[in-house]
């Protein structure tokens, strides 16, 4: 350990930099999601300056140490092996050393485990010191035009029909862009089911590649990028989907009801509503009460032909 202790260095080109030391605390270190030449300074120089470099996988994470001529101890902390990874990071800690905690790709935490080795870290009193960087959400909700003044990242959706679908119902109406990650496999089928659950009408934008040589931004309709997918052979790479918020919720009120009277003068309450929540991805529950309410004030000018029975 004694010459890998004296070589705390990260190469650039052909110029090897020395890494000043460490004070102890856990590093989340944000790595590059593709392109290699995305990661920082400050990154490179607390990864070769960390006691231990903690990794989703130290195979996918050997590349970008090897790339800039990091040589230090890795241990692998990923979801399967938390529970005894994990106390043994935090005992490293305790005894005065100092940790780097990588993903695979992107920042730590980000649909990862290693909010618990944080959480465990603040509550034994150690430093929690973050490294930002590079973030496959933030890329590509940046690269999707859609409103960026609030969003929500909600992950991966569940994998089952049924769950999947309960998820996306209890999002419809959050007033953000919502920005999920999907294998490439199921990107076709989780598009139909945001067709169905959030109206395909909603402006959406897939981000597929980001940062790397055959990186794709495709944007449209819900319901123009699932008829694309459903069509097209199976995407490669790592995907990411933002939705905007429906018109329903970021739509004028005044302009909503104006198109539930319209609606209602040509067919039945419950019809128009469902229309009028295909059209803006509102939910039809509550489009149909706020028709009725309307109706009730009288603002509809009913005579009574426009009735479910």
């Amino acid at each position: 350990m004694t010459g890998e202790s004296a070589k705390r260095s990260y190469v650039i080109g052909q110029t090897e930099i020395p890494a000043r030391p460490l004070e102890p605390a856990l590093y989340l270190v944000a790595t590059p999601i593709g392109n290699l030449a995305d990661i920082t300074l400050r990154a490179l120089e607390t990864l070769a300056a960390a006691d231990i470099v903690a990794c989703e996988d130290t195979r996918v994470s050997r590349v970008l140490l090897d790339r800039y001529g990091i040589r230090r101890r890795t241990t692998a902390y990923h979801e399967h092996n938390a529970g005894e990874a994990g106390p043994k990071l935090i005992a490293a800690l305790l005894a005065g050393q100092s940790v780097a905690l990588i993903s695979d790709a992107g920042t730590p935490l980000i649909s990862d485990p290693g909010y618990r080795l944080v959480g465990e870290a603040l509550d034994q009193g150690i430093r929690v010191v973050t490294i930002p960087g590079p973030s496959a959400p933030l890329a590509a909700l940046t690269a999707s035009g859609l409103p960026s003044d609030a969003f929500l990242f909600a992950g991966f959706l569940p994998v089952k029909t049924g769950q999947r679908l309960t998820r996306l119902e209890a999002l419809k109406t959050v007033p953000a862009t919502l920005i999920f990650f999907e294998s490439p496999r199921r990107l076709a089928e989780t598009l139909g089911a945001m067709v169905e659950a959030l109206g395909g009408a909603r402006k959406a934008a897939i981000g597929r590649e980001l940062t790397k040589t055959f990186e794709e931004i495709r944007t449209g309709t819900l319901q123009s990028l699932a008829d694309h997918y459903a069509a097209a052979d199976t995407p490669k790479g790592e995907i990411v989907i933002c939705v905007g918020q429906s018109d329903a919720t970021a739509g004028e009120p005044a302009d909503i009801d104006r198109l539930l009277l319209s609606l209602a003068a040509e067919m039945p309450a419950s019809k128009a509503a469902a229309e009028a929540a295909k059209m803006t991805g509102g939910q039809k529950q509550a489009l149909y009460r706020r028709l009725l309410e309307l109706k009730d004030t009288g603002k509809d000018g009913d005579t009574g032909k426009d009735s479910d029975g």
